[in-house]
């Protein structure tokens, strides 16, 4: 944007030079004076010294006219704009049109060229005193009167058209008259040219607005019908050669490649000892610039019409819309559990700053996708994964999330590797403080290196993939001993191992469970014997200790399957473990003689029986029946246990349970 600014104060502080020789007038659009009634269905006043359209641009509307008229006022796409500049592009356009000389003529090369240079821009000028002088001001009338559509929307459609009319009516095409006919003593128009090339910036403007132009001249057509009659009524004229507004708004997009063109022509015509040489390979040079600042207004607008069709489909959220965001691959892929060893389908959006992990919405209203998650480019990794199970995998590891991915092929695997390698060299060179990332984990394990502990989040070891501790190295099983991840380094460890709180730096400095090896490291604390004390096995604390501290304990009675006899025992949910159900023979019992864990559990209410008060935990075919003394107490224990089951009673633990939903999904 300060580039664009720049180029227009650029063309004004030019304007300012000339502006004495061309007596500019009306340099605000909304001031240039109606064209009298009586000459709006004459044909169209030509420039100083041209009463009519060129063969050239005849022929060219000759040849589009039919394809252009099936298209209607509905407008033209970006697509058919390209197409319309691919075509000017090609070495063919011109050498299809004969110059404004007779067949056989004995002139130069160079002065063909330039005759031919002249003749089309008489046409040009033409084209452009129809889209101010008649649409425009026609409409701006209309609109000011308030029977068509409001004056800002006319202004937005022509933009800054007047500005391209004045300059090429008053000063370009006259100085190019004089030039031609005073050929035979100085037969140059190299400098000529180089006054142009500045003020043809201003083509910036309108090539940007061009799109959103023809969008609204669509929208508003449907919505006032004056409006559409108005512009059907100027197109039915004879100067409107059958052609609709749009077409005739296209002409300025063409007109930059077309100089060019014609100037590397004239260039290569030009005899070694030309005295024009110099001054028109300087005008060439000039005008390859501003088309490149054309060509990128263009690729610009393409850019900002894909990215907002990006950011529809993700709903619009408003820390996601940013149109310095460019979008450098989107598609589905599958996301491999940590959990469940399965894969499940999401989709990702790779930006030049950030990724976001996605998954489609069931019910596809006002948004396509859900963001999951995001992770920013910046310090993110990317590195293939030999996995056996997993064909076509690669890890991507970022400071919030570290995710597994696999892709459909590996021609699909190389091509998203490949986008995340460049984002990432991309943000590198941008960034001056960029570190350089060491590239790839330990293939051994997945573990973190020292100094990125905490600080971005680890790849998590699968479940499948270990049978114990990680740390202690003590088996795992579905009671005694259960797997937990530790979030610094991501390793499977026992409750034991792993009963320590850290803040995480990636995690916004929250406390999360980590094992006791990192929880050293990171909080820079030694373990004390009476911390190790505590660590005792699953079954190994005692009645009496944990009782003192616990969320509830009482005595129930636990029966058996066929709900007819049971045991009687001392029951207790701890504070520090309130995930586990721990069941005592008697209060002071120093080891539990059994537990039951109790996430993932339903609580289900039973009806009163003889007397006794039934509530169970179900999960799948697992069902507990218990008999409390009381009803009230029946309740404390089925609001404690119901808390427990679905993992709410310490916060910080939600993270691990909300992970596995999302895998899930």
């Amino acid at each position: 944007m300060e580039g664009e600014a720049d180029n227009q104060r650029s063309v004004l502080n030019l304007v300012a030079v000339f502006e004495e020789r061309w007596a500019w007038r009306d340099k605000q659009a909304p001031h240039i004076q109606p064209t009298p009634a009586s000459s709006r269905s004459q044909q169209l006043p030509a420039p100083p010294a041209s009463q009519s359209l060129s063969r050239m641009d005849a022929r060219h509307r000759a040849e589009q006219g039919n394809k252009q008229q099936q298209q209607g006022r509905r407008g033209l796409s970006f697509k058919c704009l390209s197409s319309f500049r691919h075509k000017i592009t090609e070495d063919n356009w011109r050498r299809q049109q004969e110059p404004g000389l007779e067949p056989g003529s004995k002139e130069p090369e160079e002065k063909k060229i330039a005759l031919e240079l002249l003749e089309t821009e008489q046409a040009y000028v033409n084209r452009l005193h129809l889209l101010d002088q008649i649409f425009y001001t026609e409409l701006m009338k209309e609109a000011k009167n308030g029977k068509t559509v409001p004056e800002e929307v006319v202004k937005m459609i022509f933009s800054n058209i007047s500005s391209i009319y004045q300059f090429h009516s008053k000063f370009f095409l006259p100085e190019l008259q004089k030039r031609m006919e005073d050929w035979s003593c100085n037969p140059r128009i190299g400098d000529v040219i180089q006054k142009l090339a500045p003020f043809l910036k201003m083509y910036g403007e309108y090539v940007k607005n061009f799109d959103k132009a023809v969008e609204l001249i669509t929208v508003w057509s449907e919505k006032s019908p004056p409006f559409q009659e108005l512009i059907a009524d100027i197109q039915k004229r004879k100067v409107c050669a059958n052609l609709t507004l749009q077409h005739h708004m296209l002409e300025p997009v063409q007109r930059i490649p077309r100089y060019e063109l014609l100037l590397k022509d004239y260039v290569r015509k030009l005899p070694p000892e030309s005295p024009d040489r110099d001054d028109a390979e300087k005008a060439l040079e000039m005008i390859f610039m501003v088309a490149k600042h054309s060509n990128a207004a263009i690729a610009e607008m393409k850019r900002l019409q894909n990215l907002w069709v990006v950011y529809q489909r993700l709903g619009l959220e408003d820390d996601i819309v940013d149109p310095s965001n460019e979008l450098i691959k989107e598609g589905p892929i599958q996301k491999i559990s940590t959990r469940n060893n399965s894969t499940s389908e999401k989709y990702l959006f790779l930006f030049n700053n950030m990724l976001l992990y996605c998954v489609p919405r069931v019910i596809q209203v006002g948004a396509e996708f859900q963001v999951h998650l995001r992770i920013n480019v910046d310090s993110m990794k990317v590195r293939e994964l030999n996995d056996t199970q997993f064909p076509n995998t690669f890890l991507v590891s970022g400071k919030q999330r570290t995710l597994e991915l696999q892709a459909r092929s590996e021609e699909e695997m190389n091509a998203w590797m490949k986008a995340f390698q460049d984002a990432i060299d991309r943000k590198e060179k941008r960034s001056e403080t960029f570190k350089t990332a060491v590239h790839g984990l330990e293939t051994g394990t997945p573990a973190l290196k020292t100094e990125e502990l905490g600080r971005r989040a680890p790849q998590w070891v699968r479940d499948n993939l270990v049978s114990m501790c990680m740390r202690c190295r003590e088996p795992f099983n579905a009671i005694v001993r259960r797997r937990h991840h530790c979030r610094a380094c991501g390793y499977v460890v026992c409750a034991r191992c792993s009963d320590y709180r850290a803040e995480l730096q990636y995690d916004g400095n929250r406390l999360n469970r980590v094992c006791q090896e990192c929880y050293i490291f990171l909080m820079g604390h030694v373990v004390l014997e009476d911390r190790e004390e505590k660590h005792k096995g699953i079954l190994e604390k005692g009645a009496a200790e944990v009782s003192g501290r616990s969320l509830l304990c009482s005595s129930l009675q636990l029966l058996d399957k066929n709900g007819k006899g049971g045991t009687r025992g001392w029951f207790v949910i701890p504070q520090d473990d309130p995930l586990v159900l721990y069941i005592y023979a008697a209060p002071q019992d120093v080891r539990a003689h059994t537990s039951i864990p109790l996430l993932g559990y339903t609580v289900k209410d039973l009806p009163q029986e003889n007397s006794r008060h039934l509530f169970q935990l179900v999960q799948s075919r697992q069902v507990h029946t218990f008999v409390a003394d009381t009803e009230e107490l029946k309740r404390r224990w089925m609001s404690v246990m119901a808390r427990c089951a679905a993992g709410i009673t310490h916060p910080e633990e939600e993270e691990e349970d909300a992970e596995s939903c999302d895998e899930a999904e």
